[in-house]
């Protein structure tokens, strides 16, 4: 027997799902555009701390058992620690329904997508990257995270559509 089926055979739980991402930045704002006038997700609630230094916007992206909670998180005191925006998060993966539909409308909106388009990810189904930085011909990006945009297969499509 593996050491990973030993380990797997052995975990009190299981990983169901991406239950949050948090995103750090220097202006929520510039998250906001992106998260809810771009990709459309609603805000349920804020979080403000001076102890953790967070000025925070919660998001919900899918619903019930589905919903992933979308964390916006700026610093109160961009100089005093924990700096929440210093680690704004290697990349994240988002299921989407139509991708070319997608990028066509989000690159109308301003939107700067990462060099290669749309191509098969690693996974097999088709990706393409939302660029982590914002230029002038395209103000709108990741502020700081490279987001994955994944065609959805029909039976995710069915279960989370």
């Amino acid at each position: 027997m593996s050491t990973a089926t030993i380990i797997s055979n052995s975990r009190p739980f299981k990983v169901l799902g991406i239950q949050q991402i948090a995103i750090g930045g220097t202006d929520k704002q510039r998250l906001k555009t992106l998260w809810v006038d771009m990709l459309g997700l609603a805000q349920t609630g804020s979080f403000r701390s001076e102890r953790e230094n967070v000025d925070e916007d919660i998001l919900a992206m899918g619903q019930g058992a589905h919903a992933v909670e979308v964390d916006l998180m700026q610093p109160l005191d961009i100089d005093k620690k924990p700096a929440v925006h210093t680690t704004p998060l290697n990349h994240v993966g988002l299921w989407i329904d139509d991708l070319p539909r997608a990028v066509e409308w989000l690159t109308a909106q301003g939107v700067r997508f990462a060099p290669g388009g749309i191509r098969k990810g690693a996974a097999g189904y088709d990706i393409t990257f939302l660029h982590p930085k914002s230029n002038d011909e395209f103000p709108v990006a990741g502020e700081g995270v490279l987001i994955e945009l994944v065609q959805a297969p029909p039976e995710v499509i069915a279960a989370l559509g």
